[in-house]
């Protein structure tokens, strides 16, 4: 049985002139739509804010919050050496 495709939300965005002609440059360019661009600049925006894109990365980053103990940091201070 085929999966059914997942629940789309629709956003109205608004461009300006030369941004919207560098952006259809771009997809025209790379032969990709508009809504891959979309896609791929929003996956790489969460990854930057260490935001989780789906929810197995969700649960494993839940997974490692609860996992690490409370107040303690998991890197070593950068002291110096003697």
């Amino acid at each position: 049985m085929a999966k059914k495709p997942a629940a789309v939300r629709r956003k109205l965005v608004a461009f300006d002139a030369q941004t919207w002609q560098a952006l259809d440059l771009l997809a025209r360019d790379s032969m990709k739509a508009f809504q891959e661009l979309a896609d791929e600049a929003f996956r790489d925006l969460l990854r930057k804010y260490d935001r989780p894109t789906d929810l197995k990365a969700a649960l494993r980053q839940s997974a490692r919050s609860l996992a690490a103990p409370s107040g303690a940091s998991s890197r070593r201070s950068r002291g110096r050496r003697r």
